[in-house]
């Protein structure tokens, strides 16, 4: 019995965009349905005249469980219909070329201070991404930290993640 071409390229159903729209729509719900506790532990109705603290966290609570149940209801229909990925490797594969560096900035951000990993990180991209000479990179990166350091740290006063190269020049 020869199988259907279009069902050799359905994925798995767990990676299908409906299974994923099916699990975001679980996750709104539950996020809808804590708001809705918590603004109802606050208060979510009128008191004197006025609304209580959790009037209107609750009915945003609302909203986001309805439309959890919306996106539900269209990943049901979906499912119906067939399989489709929820995204093709290749795609899949752009994310997580960003999705990697980024996390590792963040990690970085934890002991080298934000504008050393920024500096990191924005030559990083200009290499691999952009193709970019060490040098042009490296300027860039450093560039880019020196002004972001100058515009937080010196005009708007705002003090941000710092590492051991900031302390050593005093900051």
């Amino acid at each position: 019995m020869a199988s259907r071409p279009e069902a050799e390229d359905a994925p798995p159903r767990w990676r299908s965009r409906a299974a994923v729209d099916a699990a975001i729509a679980m996750l709104a719900s539950l996020a809808g349905a804590a708001v809705m506790v918590d603004s109802g532990r606050l208060g979510a109705g009128w008191a004197n005249g006025t609304p209580e603290p959790g009037y209107f966290p609750f009915r945003i609570g609302v909203l986001i469980c309805l439309s959890g149940i919306v996106i539900a209801v269209r990943a049901f229909i979906r499912a119906r219909r067939g399989a489709e990925p929820f995204v093709p490797w290749k795609r899949f594969r752009r994310v997580l070329a960003v999705l990697g560096p980024m996390l590792a900035y963040i990690l970085a951000t934890q002991f080298l201070g934000i504008y050393v990993a920024s500096a990191l990180f924005v030559a990083g991209f200009m290499r691999a991404a952009g193709k970019y000479g060490w040098l042009k990179a490296l300027v860039v990166g450093a560039a880019a930290a020196a002004v972001l350091f100058w515009l937080f740290e010196l005009k708007f006063l705002v003090p941000l993640p710092k590492g051991p190269l900031e302390h050593w020049l005093g900051y």
